[in-house]
């Protein structure tokens, strides 16, 4: 008689994690059910309200300075237009990198699993979320505002050269800070209808993007060898530095008419700023303590990226 044994379920900190295909099979329904077109989902063609933000005030990088206070009204509307567009230039970056990663993460993997389909769905959301935020800074009538040549070229050797599991947290640092952002901005009756639109598709299809990373992270940190670990510690930590750096785009600030360079020690001399980007961090580094991302060697690089305490 043969007996056959399933294999040993896997548990971390936070518990059981659960069957990779059943996660998966989730988020296809999810994704079938809850899943937008913006060209057609939003109204383009509707002009902007006078008076409203494209961004909410409290979220603006120089919100509560010195210069902030000097700033009349229409200077701060300005510039938080402005941030909107370079948040967005940075979710574009961003996303190209994860889509990137996430193709990779899938090339060895059967086709015609869950995991893969739900991962090919996740690529096409990518892709329609990048062309929102490239149609919202054409309406907004503002530049583009890349990253800076180093922070292209530093996203580039990380695509090369990132573990699995540092893959799926880099996924992780890019969505929930933007995440808790937007969760903030789409029901806020001050900002553009156009805006809080665009906020609220992301959000919703995000929160399928953060729950497939974090399940497969989990199960990654558990099986990685200890060098891979290490590394994914390491490599995690420094693309937080990079990260929290590329949040702000200096540009903006000359292009609204303010002292660039005394308009970015402010920001980084305020201390509301430093409790805005930690709060939206909050969750993520509470989550990769207790995975085991946030060790040694890259919990020293998390603070200095100024995302932990």
């Amino acid at each position: 008689m043969t007996t056959t044994t399933e294999p040993p379920a896997l548990r971390d900190a936070l518990g059981l994690i659960k069957d990779r295909e059943r996660v998966a099979e989730r988020l296809l329904e999810s994704s079938a059910k809850h899943s937008f077109d913006p060209d057609t989902e939003l109204d383009w063609d509707a002009p902007f309200e006078p008076g409203k933000w494209f961004w909410p005030p409290e979220l603006v990088s120089l919100y509560d300075t010195p210069m902030w206070r000097r700033m009349s009204e229409e200077q701060r509307q300005l510039l938080a237009r402005h941030e909107a567009a370079a948040l967005a230039s940075l979710g574009i970056w961003f996303e190209i990198i994860l889509i990137q990663l996430m193709t990779r993460h899938i090339y060895d993997k059967p086709a015609t699993s869950a995991h893969v389909r739900y991962a090919l769905t996740e690529i096409a959301d990518e892709c329609r979320h990048s062309k929102m935020f490239a149609r919202l800074i054409t309406k907004s009538g503002t530049p583009a505002y890349p990253v800076t040549r180093l922070h292209h070229n530093l996203g580039r050797i990380f695509k090369a050269i990132s573990t699995t599991p540092g893959s799926f947290t880099a996924t992780l640092l890019g969505e929930e800070i933007l995440d808790w952002m937007q969760r903030l901005t789409f029901p806020d009756e001050r900002v553009q209808p156009l805006v809080r639109g665009v906020t609220r598709i992301h959000v919703v299809e995000e929160a399928r993007h953060v729950r497939y990373a974090r399940e497969e992270l989990r199960r990654q940190m558990l099986r990685a060898p200890r060098w891979e670990a290490e590394l994914t510690r390491i490599g995690s930590g420094e693309f937080s530095r990079i990260f929290s750096q590329a949040f702000i785009n200096p540009k903006v600030y000359s292009d609204v008419g303010l002292d660039r360079r005394a308009a970015v020690a402010q920001v980084q001399a305020s201390a509301h700023r430093r409790e805005v980007m930690r709060s939206g961090a909050s969750k993520l580094t509470e989550f990769l303590d207790d995975v085991g991302v946030m060790r040694g060697v890259g919990r020293r690089l998390w603070k200095s990226s100024g995302l932990l305490a």
